[in-house]
């Protein structure tokens, strides 16, 4: 059993939080989750307050005293699950002006797995070179762009296609693992 932290900002598709920390949990890992203010709004709009149900620790986004401001934490990595873009730039700043940003800011740093899953779309030029910034310091950026080739049959299952990825880029999850969330192609495993 591994540690991760899991950062939540106020972008649509909390339900992509909520199945990470699903099939986190599912893994026998622990959940440590970190939600922003605009965060906690989206998760109870979009219906989605089932993710506090699979978080072993909740922290407060303004604690920098939580563990996992720390790089002497032993966390296995951090997802940022809908990422907005004003987080992302914040991320690619360095500018660490709240937990969730710090936390990431400790994945960087101490070379851990960090996964970011932007939302919105389009993109313009600041979104891109901000992405491209958290790529070069060592992120992943695993956009919410679900696949159709497994032919989903319900919106989780299509969010699943989307996890399957966040979790094997986390270190979260085996091929074999990610194989039980989303049926393989026949040209391989999904992920």
């Amino acid at each position: 059993m591994s540690r991760y932290v899991l950062g939540v900002t106020g972008a649509s598709g909390a339900i992509y939080a909520t199945r990470t920390a699903m099939y986190l949990k599912r893994l026998d890992h622990e959940v440590s989750l970190v939600v922003t203010a605009p965060g906690r709004e989206v998760v109870e709009y979009e219906g989605q307050a089932s993710l506090f149900d699979f978080a072993d620790k909740v922290f407060n986004v303004d604690d920098f005293f939580a563990e996992c401001a720390s790089g002497s934490a032993d966390y296995a990595g951090m997802a940022v699950v809908p990422c907005s873009m004003g987080t992302l730039g914040r991320i690619a700043a360095g500018t660490s002006d709240n937990l969730l940003v710090r936390s990431a800011d400790v994945c960087l740093k101490e070379r851990r797995p960090l996964v970011i899953v932007p939302r919105e779309m389009p993109y313009n030029l600041i979104h891109i070179e901000n992405m491209e910034r958290v790529t070069r310091a060592g992120a992943i950026v695993v956009p919410a762009s679900p696949q159709f080739y497994s032919k989903p049959a319900s919106i989780e299952e299509l969010v699943d296609t989307v996890v399957a990825k966040i979790l094997k880029h986390l270190g979260a999850a085996s091929v074999e693992d990610c194989a039980k969330i989303v049926k393989p192609w026949s040209g391989g495993p999904v992920c």
